[in-house]
């Protein structure tokens, strides 16, 4: 049997063994034992590898970036940061049409900077922002996709959890992973910006609820209070100076991820006590969630690194560069088969599971044709981060719906509504991989 063969079969026994309901490292690491040892008829052989597996792949001080942006993450959303970005979104651009989607857009993209989970963002808007805009009359199914839609950005604008997944994976500068999602994170901020202003010139229907279908869920009561400019500083001064000097550490040399990973959690402590929105019980409880994602995290890492000294070991990654060589396939057209294969396992699998499993046989073979590890990452990241947004799993959809309070709002309503946002990211996929310079933030200027 070919590596090729090895590797497809791998592959399709882990989605098999995910939709059977075990748990993705598990599933991960059961295949690449199970490879090994049929491949070289070697129990211990494998066991070895596994082993050397548990201590190569998490064995380095720079794993410590994992927990310390998590805990600052979840701090600040502990901390309303989400609830205060949007207010102050609201207090700006209200008054432009679909000003609230915008403010939506514009509060993930702030949120984003700080937590660096997808999740966490589709769960604090959907509280936040959708029963402000069904207060003004905006058509629910757009209220709840633009939440799903800009809760990507969580994964996407550093510092994001599946950017320090790829960097360790690859053994890629994490820094450098940082630096370059933010490029493609603005570019993905402004497209979400301009569909919806034109969507709400061009397609009213579907930003505002115009026949009123939906009153009976519009909050009856006024625009409320409006904000200060005093208030205004003290909802986002603390927050904008966190972000300038974790990211504005790393960016100019002057601290490791690591390091601005630490300053950052001890950064968002402060700010929650300063704010009063902190408890010594709800500390407690996100030390204990800290501690749950990281470990879950590791033990991803672990089984990847397993999986894919297991392929190279079968000799996938050569067996595809001769495939490629063989068929004269041009970069171009590895990169599309690539692409499409993650917007279709998107549909399936979640974001973690895919690049776990993708990253290891294609990266060899981009990396053959020149390709830079860096944009093919956040090009990857983008392609997976889709599938958040598309059925049967759609993951951030299902938050948005599990958050509402009012189930006349459904499933259904909730993908209808993310619909135009993942054709945008679709969009943005599509302009990084025919222009790779906007990856490089440092060449626009």
């Amino acid at each position: 049997m070919t590596g090729l063969e090895i590797g497809l079969i791998s592959v399709l026994a882990i989605v098999a063994l995910i939709y059977a309901g075990m748990h993705v490292g598990i599933a991960l690491s059961l295949v690449s034992f199970v490879s090994v040892v049929l491949q070289k008829s070697s129990f211990g052989l494998a066991t070895k590898l596994l082993t050397l597996a548990a201590v190569d792949g998490i064995a380095n001080q720079t794993f410590a970036v994992i927990p310390l942006f998590v805990l600052m993450g979840l701090i600040m959303s502990d901390a309303d940061v989400g609830r205060d970005s949007f207010e102050v979104g609201d207090f700006f651009l209200r008054r432009i049409r679909g000003g609230l989607g915008l403010a939506t857009i514009g509060a993930n993209a702030v949120f984003a900077a700080v937590t660096g989970v997808s999740i966490a963002s589709a769960a604090v808007f959907t509280k936040v922002a959708v029963p402000e805009m069904l207060r003004y009359g905006y058509n629910p199914r757009f209220a709840v996709g633009a939440v799903a839609g800009s809760s990507v950005l969580g994964m996407l604008i550093p510092p994001s959890i599946l950017l320090i997944i790829y960097g360790i994976l690859t053994e890629q500068s994490i820094g450098q992973m940082f630096f370059a999602g933010i490029g493609p994170g603005l570019l993905l901020t402004a497209v979400y910006c301009i569909g919806i202003v034109g969507m709400a010139f061009l397609m009213p229907g579907y930003v505002y609820d115009l026949k009123n279908r939906f009153a009976d869920l519009h909050v009856p009561q006024d625009s409320g209070r409006e904000l200060t400019w005093t208030e205004v500083a003290i909802k986002m001064v603390p927050l904008l100076a966190l972000i300038f000097v974790v990211l504005g550490g790393i960016y100019g040399g002057v601290m490791t991820p690591t390091e601005a990973g630490a300053v950052g959690a001890l950064g968002a402590l402060v700010i929650a006590i300063a704010r009063r929105r902190i408890t010594l019980r709800s500390f407690w409880n996100t030390m204990l969630e800290t501690g749950r994602i990281t470990a879950s995290v590791c033990f991803l890492i672990i089984a990847a690194t397993m999986y894919s000294r297991s392929l190279a070991l079968a000799g996938m990654p050569m067996d595809i560069a001769q495939a490629v060589n063989a068929l004269d396939a041009q970069f171009g057209m590895v990169l599309l088969i690539y692409i499409i294969a993650l917007l279709l396992l998107g549909t399936i699998l979640d974001s973690v599971s895919i690049l776990l499993i993708m990253v290891p046989i294609f990266l060899p073979v981009v990396e053959a044709f020149g390709a830079d590890p860096v944009w093919f990452g956040i090009l990857s990241v983008i392609g997976v981060e889709v599938g958040l947004l598309t059925p049967p799993l759609g993951l951030a959809c299902f938050v948005v719906k599990g958050c509402l309070d009012d189930k006349r709002i459904t499933l259904v309503d909730v993908f209808l509504g993310a619909l135009p946002f993942a054709l945008m990211m679709v969009f943005v996929l599509i302009l990084i991989s025919v222009w790779p310079h906007l990856v490089y933030i440092n060449q626009w200027f």
